[in-house]
């Protein structure tokens, strides 16, 4: 039997917020499509207190930053860019430009092509995520994307030394210090300083979520992005204390960050609350990881993996992590879900800042029908086709005009048949 322990709000905003948020990001798209560089300056200043002389970062800038940090942090940056572009270009090399003669003289076929240019948005403002320059400008790269530019909000009144580091070392052909909807609207959209880009990726709040939903279609986009997901999926080989900091752990992104246990020992259901307020004490994000964990946190107990596993698939949760005698029960048989973090010794920060694999992934049941970021996202596969003689141009054309006629599509119906009977003829 499943025991619904502790349950939490539905993670979803109310009708009125996600309107207000959609009539907001609406009015600065259109101003900025209308008014460029102007309206994005003034957006700059109005939500980041941000009037920069130029958009872009200079060489001279890029270069500062960089010579401001300590060694072990640019050391640290580049250890984690190698795993993360060793693991992604592991993930290209499994992909591959086909071709086969389907039938004597019919040759079919693919190209796997990236997209010329991508925006990369890494958020800043309440944590400057460095990670997600990786995740988005490195990647893109390795992919074979030709122009990666990168943008980040300015962090204590200037910019993130740390994320303008971590996307130049990326790769990013351009920087700039921009935020939010602005951000994403100059880079979709461009302005007279800023080229427009195929695509736009990368994570932001409820704001920058909704720009990129509305301008989905102009431009590609990674993902439709909601808040932080996260769940522990156990039993009693692993202790109250550790499902408490590895749920903690990823409550600190939002106070609407949903934070799932699900477990089959019925001794960490009932150690967990006291264990998340002793866990809470020694963080400093407390006063939002609190909050988090208090509106959005859920506890199940379950009396088999069987039922953890229906409760699992059923939240579709965007991190699962799994620390139970047999981890790859699950892994073989979950279906749903952002990334999985099988046994006691990885969790989700690895995964998040520097073990390889991609940290933007699918949230708000989003994994029932996508994966993550990966190089493929940058990737679009194109057809072709080529029918190499005539025997084999009639041979396809008079059972395609055939099945034309069944659809009563007449112009179809005659691209076949002008070439059976010019063929027919010549032959």
């Amino acid at each position: 039997m499943i025991q619904h322990l502790k349950k939490g709000q539905s993670a979803q905003a109310k009708a009125s917020d996600q309107a207000q948020v959609r009539a907001t990001v609406e009015g600065i798209l259109s101003d900025i499509e209308q008014r460029g560089d102007t309206a994005v300056r003034e957006y700059s200043a109005k939500f980041d207190n941000w009037t920069p002389q130029s958009l872009r970062l200079s060489q001279e800038q890029i270069d500062a930053c960089i010579a401001s940090l300590p060694k072990q942090t640019l050391d640290d940056i580049l250890f984690a860019q190698a795993q993360i572009r060793r693991f992604a270009q592991v993930q290209k090399d499994s992909m591959h430009d086909v071709e086969v003669e389907t039938l004597p003289g019919v040759v079919l076929g693919h190209r796997n092509i990236p997209v010329n240019s991508v925006g990369c948005y890494i958020p800043g403002g309440k944590y400057p995520l460095i990670a997600s320059a990786h995740m988005s400008v490195l990647t893109a790269k390795v992919a074979g994307v030709k122009r990666v530019i990168a943008s980040a909000p300015p962090f204590d009144g200037k910019p993130c030394a740390e994320i303008v580091a971590a996307m130049h070392l990326a790769g990013a052909d351009e920087i700039y210090c921009l935020g939010g909807v602005q951000a994403v609207a100059a880079m979709a959209l461009g302005t007279e300083s800023i080229a427009a880009v195929d695509m736009i990726v990368g994570p932001g709040n409820a704001y920058v979520a909704e720009a990129k939903r509305q301008l989905y279609g102009r431009v590609g986009i990674d993902l439709f992005a909601g808040p932080t997901e996260t769940m522990v999926i156990c039993d009693d080989t692993v202790d109250a204390e550790l499902v408490a900091v590895d749920l903690l752990g990823q409550a600190e992104h939002g106070p609407t960050s949903p934070a799932y246990c699900v477990t089959t020992s019925k001794t960490i259901a009932e150690q967990l609350p006291a264990a998340i307020e002793q866990v809470l004490s020694r963080l400093d994000t407390a006063p939002v990881a609190s909050v988090a964990w208090r509106d959005f946190g859920e506890i199940y107990l379950c009396d088999s993996d069987e039922e953890a596993l229906e409760v699992a698939e059923r939240l579709c949760s965007e991190h699962v992590q799994v620390m139970t005698r047999d981890p790859d029960w699950y892994h073989q048989r979950m279906t749903r879900y952002g990334a999985l973090f099988l046994g006691h010794r990885t969790n989700v920060s690895y995964g998040d800042k520097v073990i390889g694999t991609n940290h933007t992934l699918p949230t708000m049941g989003a994994g029932r029908y996508t994966g993550g970021l990966w190089v493929g996202k940058f990737i679009k596969t194109h057809t072709y086709q080529r029918v190499l003689t005539d025997a084999a141009s009639v041979m396809i054309g008079q059972y395609c005009s055939r099945l034309c006629s069944y659809e009563h599509m007449s112009g179809h119906k005659e691209q076949a048949d002008i070439r059976v009977r010019r063929l027919q003829q010549e032959a």
